[in-house]
């Protein structure tokens, strides 16, 4: 028979051409690694015990991000296999996840909330708001328990992304992850947008998503306006640096000329002005009536 190794480079790579999604699996998790989508919390419940890999010498608990991708590639068949991509809810209560879940229901065509859950959305038909979705998604099973509560009751399934002492009742899928961290819940909604529109086929397996990942990034508005605020700053002192380089040049050059051109050329062009005016005028007069 073949050597192990021999053996175990041929499955992996009869894995590759079979399931050709696992290709961008590496480069996933490096750049879940650089979001700290791994780390979770310092509690653990006995149900996400299996989605963790060890635990730091801070008490800080680690996530295999291996499970992580393969519960986001799982995520995504299931809501690509869904026909009406606006039978799809997401729902963000926690600041951080409002803008991922915007721009994620922007390219895959599902409905958003990111205002407060309203009760009786699933469950009350003579609200306003009432909706039908056949799958919700959940940003934080800990904020968002009304709405996995009402879910429940319609038979909805539910995925979740989930930390390490998040609660699990009545999540299908959880995809563990970290919850609270922006980074983190802008890159994970961001590969499941991707994977979503490859298993759908609107963007090609052998091309990027052109899409950068930064849209998906939640940024405060105190802190957009200071940014151009120093953008303007630099611009103003740029401009401030340039007319006082000038000036100085100005300067040297006035020094480095003798003076007798000066007078030249101010003398020629007083006499050519005063020449002129005194023509024109001297015309007007002899043609005066």
């Amino acid at each position: 028979g073949l050597p192990i190794s021999t053996s175990q480079d041929y499955t992996s790579k009869l894995l590759n051409n079979m399931f050709s999604y696992s290709k961008t699996k590496q480069d996933d998790v490096y750049k879940m690694l650089v979001c700290n989508s791994h780390l979770g919390s310092q509690n653990c419940v006995d149900k996400m015990k299996n989605y963790v890999w060890k635990r730091s010498k801070d008490g800080v608990y680690i996530i295999n991000l291996g499970k992580t991708w393969e519960k986001l590639m799982l995520a995504a068949r299931i809501i690509a296999g869904i026909e009406n991509a606006s039978d799809v809810l997401v729902v963000a209560s926690r600041l951080y996840g409002q803008r991922p879940i915007l721009k994620f229901a922007q390219f895959t065509g599902c409905k958003a909330i990111t205002s407060r859950w309203t009760p009786g959305t699933l469950t009350n038909q003579i609200t306003k708001k009432f909706l039908e979705p056949r799958l919700l998604i959940v940003t934080d099973p800990r904020l968002d328990y009304l709405a996995i509560k009402e879910a429940s009751y319609a038979n909805i399934p539910t995925i979740a992304l989930c930390d390490t002492d998040s609660p699990l009742e009545y999540v299908d899928i959880a995809i563990p992850c970290n919850a609270k961290s922006k980074m983190s819940l802008a890159l994970i909604y961001w590969l499941l947008a991707r994977e979503v529109l490859y298993l759908r086929g609107e963007v090609p397996r052998e091309q990027e998503w052109d899409v950068m990942m930064d849209l998906f990034l939640y940024r405060d508005l105190d802190e957009v306006e200071k940014d151009e605020d120093k953008e303007v700053e630099e611009e103003e002192n740029e401009e401030e640096n340039i007319e006082g380089e000038e000036d100085v040049n100005k300067e040297e050059e006035a020094k480095e000329a003798p003076e007798g051109e000066f007078e030249q050329a101010e003398g020629g062009e007083g006499g050519d002005f005063e020449a002129t005016w005194s023509q024109t005028v001297a015309e007007q007069f002899l043609f005066c009536p």
